[in-house]
């Protein structure tokens, strides 16, 4: 519980740097009347609503299991990534419509040294926010904090590159970069969303843990094998800040109940403190029956 505080705190932050960033950058427009800088303000309101699309996402993944949902409700979290994935798609699709109107019809800009001093300001908060973000979400093993981090990053290059590209319109005289440089911004932020959209799509269809940790797993297992304890029909899933673990034990026939209750318990453990916040479910059998070679797979066979 303590852990999904944390993790609203730092929504609460993004929620404010979002209405801090959108009215610098929406300044930074009215003063230059430059598409790309509206466009990075765009960005900027995708961000204000994926944030607080986060904040309830977190919230809600935070309430302990109940009679519904017996296994938490942590998979609440790749809710807010999906639409979060879904708005910047529509961000991206309302700047190609500004940037192609611009195209057709150029316009000079004005007071650029203070519109992008706007927009520079802007930037820093976003890019000092999502790397204190990116740091929770590790702690945190929070896909909410990571997804809102990465848009943030994908908002302060944005931002950097309509900066880059606006001082070359003076210098080049070529109005239609900021139209251009609008385009480039949106199939930037269309390549964004699709990441937080299929990172969520695997998170939804149960996806085992990574490599690495899964390779932890097998070396703690590995070490049971001279008490001549074997293992199979291990899986792992993830669901927002939690994992599963599952498999099967199996021990000498001629254990008592309690030696095999043991084994599994200290299995359970180790693999619980090796990795914090990991459901373990262990099912015991007796080793040299056949039956228990039988029920690997995940529908059995009756």
């Amino acid at each position: 519980m303590n852990n999904n505080k944390s993790a609203r705190f730092y929504t609460f932050l993004s929620i404010g740097a979002a209405l801090l960033t959108i009215a610098l950058k929406t300044g930074a427009y009215l003063l230059t009347g430059s598409v790309g800088l509206l466009s990075d303000a765009a960005e900027s309101c995708v961000n204000l609503v994926a944030a607080i699309i986060a904040t309830w996402a977190v919230t809600y993944a935070a309430k302990p299991p109940d009679e519904k949902h017996t296994f938490g409700h942590y998979k609440a979290e790749y809710f807010s990534s999906g639409v979060e994935g879904a708005l910047i798609l529509v961000a991206a699709g309302s700047i190609a419509f500004a940037a192609w109107q611009r195209l057709l019809h150029p316009q000079p800009l004005e007071q650029l040294g203070i519109g992008l001093g706007l927009s520079l300001v802007a930037a820093a908060i976003n890019g000092g926010l999502a790397l204190v973000m990116l740091r929770a979400s590790k702690r945190l093993r929070s896909i909410t904090l990571r997804a809102d981090a990465h848009h943030l990053l994908t908002d302060v290059w944005t931002s950097v590159g309509v900066v880059l590209g606006l001082i070359l319109v003076p210098i080049t005289q070529w109005l239609i970069l900021d139209p251009i440089i609008a385009f480039i911004v949106a199939a930037n932020i269309v390549w964004a969303g699709f990441r937080l959209i299929h990172e969520t799509g695997l998170g939804l269809l149960d996806t085992a843990m990574p490599v690495a940790e899964r390779r932890l797993i097998t070396d703690i297992l590995a070490g049971y094998d001279a008490q001549g304890v074997q293992f199979h029909a291990l899986r792992t899933r993830v669901a927002g800040s939690r994992r599963f673990v599952s498999l099967h034990v199996l021990v000498p026939g001629a254990w008592t109940v309690q030696q095999g209750h043991d084994i599994c318990e200290q299995i359970e453990l180790a693999i619980g403190r090796s990795l914090p916040g990991t459901y373990v479910f262990t099912h015991l059998e007796p080793l040299e029956d056949p039956i228990s070679w039988q029920d690997q797979q995940l529908d059995r066979d009756l």
